[in-house]
């Protein structure tokens, strides 16, 4: 088991992923909306050293052919582990890597993903606890990504409820 890694905020961050939606835009041949999500998207957080990038794209035809276009230029697939409709693909690049996920308009996923970053940007005391609860989960893991991942559920469902009233 691969230990779970978290890394301190670096603020190259936006810069980077501004870089690499430039590239994926161009090599996914279709229009697509391409987003910042993930702890390297909210600024301060702690992440593993991968930035997370969600593209939407308007159909399944485009996200099929973006698809293939991914897997040409090096990137690996990993289906839809989650069961989400969400397409994952990962690339490893310095000094960060890049997991990407493909899906259509009005994923549930996306968008709770999207609700959980913008709760964390205008909740900066909401982030520092995500992050001390992150570094608590990865010290306890010893390579359990169960652990982690399932460590954080109860937590995000949290902030989502309280993202969901605010808009309310």
């Amino acid at each position: 088991m691969r230990p779970v890694k978290l890394v301190d905020y670096d603020p190259a961050w936006p810069t980077l992923f501004r870089t690499r939606r430039e590239a994926i835009a161009a090599l996914l041949g279709h229009h697509a909306d391409i987003h910042h999500i993930g702890s390297t998207s909210v600024p301060g957080l702690c992440a593993k050293p991968k930035l997370d990038i969600d593209a939407v794209l308007a159909t399944s035809d485009d996200r099929l052919v973006a698809s293939e276009r991914l897997k040409e230029d090096g990137y690996t697939f990993h289906d839809d582990p989650y069961g989400a409709d969400r397409w994952i693909f990962t690339k490893d690049e310095t000094p960060y890597g890049t997991r990407l996920y493909l899906c259509l308009p009005g994923n549930p996923a996306h968008c709770d993903r999207i609700l959980f970053r913008d709760y964390l940007h205008a909740h900066p005391e909401a982030a520092e606890n995500y992050a001390a609860l992150k570094r608590r989960l990865a010290m306890e893991a010893n390579g359990n990504w169960d652990h982690y991942s399932g460590g954080k559920s109860n937590f995000v469902v949290d902030i989502l409820r309280r993202a969901l009233a605010e808009l309310t």
